[in-house]
């Protein structure tokens, strides 16, 4: 591969055709934000809109503002922003929660869909480096319900998907490697074995392109504060097929999905279609911020929306990978994430078999902000991990990242005694 230089980034930045989206973010001075897979920079309209929302809507209208400013439907019409992003229909999304309380609903769906149509299938299936939070979930829900959690590697999904097997649950992208599943593939094959397929989509929404009617996947959960730039805490959503969404309430009913919320019955009826996936009151605040990122989406979608998006994240992480490679070659690094676009989400994840906290502690103090992933196995090495975020990621911005990360490897900066003292991270 001929040699990249500086000027190759900045004339990439010069026709980037969605480089102007950037300007609708508050990023920092001097700052290279790379870890937007984790929680995604500020939209420069959230400030004003919850100071409105507070200010106005609340501090004005008070309780006249559930109806005048809308608040009651937030969650549906934040969902049907979220639709076209997931590959899903109008009607079929709803904005609620966090993303473990929206798995606990659908997989406890999916379990009784399990019992009810094969009671025989006793199993979840999920691979062992999912993120932890999922497998806690599935690992409760099992304890509950009879079944057994089995976990495997990624490698030995096809052969352990057999007629045990109730429901393979997989997150889309995993968070530490940014491996990516074919969801299409592996969906189908959980079909032809009789399972459902349960997908998290929280390292995936707003990064790559996702399609789940198209992937025919029947239940899926994702979050509002990576990609999606809702800030920290942001409501996660979920989605359900149509054809399963009206089989079974999900197990936390609550006043906001019952058919009849201001009725005030003492019996719970199930309201139609995904709302019945609601469960108490919502935080309104949350929900306004979050409207303000998925906002930003709706400017891509007139420069080619997720395609185009996709596009760049690819070349974006292409460009980290090869600028490693060049400049970087000897210095100890290796890389978890895979080299095949089809199977990369939108992160690239360095290993390192020392020192890896710590060459991420000096990038920071530099102004780089990745982040550090320890081993979860004590014979594989630790992970420095980067996330382009195509909304507003600058190939200048690799560029600069990697010449940070070259000078602290060559120049055992990251051996002071300041960044050896390891520390809890997110």
């Amino acid at each position: 591969m001929p040699l990249i230089t500086q000027f190759d980034c900045q004339q990439r930045d010069a026709s980037d055709p969605l480089s102007a989206l950037r300007e609708a973010f508050s990023l920092p001075p001097g700052v290279i934000y790379l870890d937007g897979n984790s929680l995604g920079a500020m939209p420069k309209t959230t400030a004003a809109r919850v100071h409105q929302v507070v200010t106005q809507e609340w501090g004005q209208g008070l309780i006249r503002s559930w109806n005048n400013a809308h608040w009651f439907s937030l969650p549906q019409r934040l969902g049907d922003k979220i639709a076209p992003l997931i590959g899903a229909a109008p009607g079929q999304v709803v904005v609620s929660d966090s993303t473990s309380i929206n798995l606990y609903k659908v997989l406890s769906a999916a379990l009784q869909i399990a019992k009810e149509d094969a009671p025989q299938r006793r199993q979840v299936l999920s691979e062992r480096s999912n993120f932890p939070t999922d497998l806690y979930i599935a690992q409760s829900l099992c304890q509950q319900h009879g079944f057994e959690l089995q976990l495997c590697e990624a490698s030995e999904i096809d052969d352990l998907l057999n007629a045990k097997v109730a429901v393979l649950m997989l997150t889309h992208v995993n968070y530490r490697t940014g491996a990516m599943h074919d969801m299409t593939a592996l969906t189908h094959a959980a079909h032809a074995v009789g399972a459902l397929a349960v997908w998290d989509l929280a390292h995936s929404a707003g990064a790559v392109e996702v399609n789940l009617c198209t992937a025919q996947a029947d239940f899926a959960v994702g979050c509002g504060y990576k990609y999606l730039n809702g800030g920290p805490g942001a409501p996660a959503f979920a989605w359900v097929n149509p054809q399963h969404v009206e089989r079974f309430s999900q197990p936390l009913v609550g006043w906001w999905g019952h058919a009849s919320p201001f009725a005030f019955t003492s019996d719970y009826h199930p309201a139609a279609g995904i709302s019945r996936y609601l469960c108490g009151t919502q935080g309104i605040l949350s929900l306004a911020a979050l409207e303000c990122g998925l906002d930003i989406f709706a400017q891509a979608e007139a420069l080619g929306g997720m395609p185009a998006l996709r596009l760049k994240s690819l070349a974006l992480t292409d460009l980290m990978i090869n600028l490693v490679q060049q400049r970087c070659s000897g210095l100890g690094l290796g890389l978890a994430t895979p080299l095949a676009h089809a199977q990369r989400g939108s992160q690239v994840c360095l290993t390192r078999a020392e020192g890896a906290y710590a060459i991420i502690s000096a990038l920071i103090d530099r102004g780089v902000i990745g982040d550090y992933r320890a081993a979860n196995d004590p014979t594989l090495p630790d992970i420095l991990r980067f996330g382009m975020t195509p909304l507003y990621t600058r190939f200048d911005d690799i560029w600069n990242a990697v010449e940070h990360l070259r000078q602290i490897l060559l120049s055992d900066e990251w051996r002071q005694a300041k960044y050896q003292q390891q520390q809890a991270v997110t």
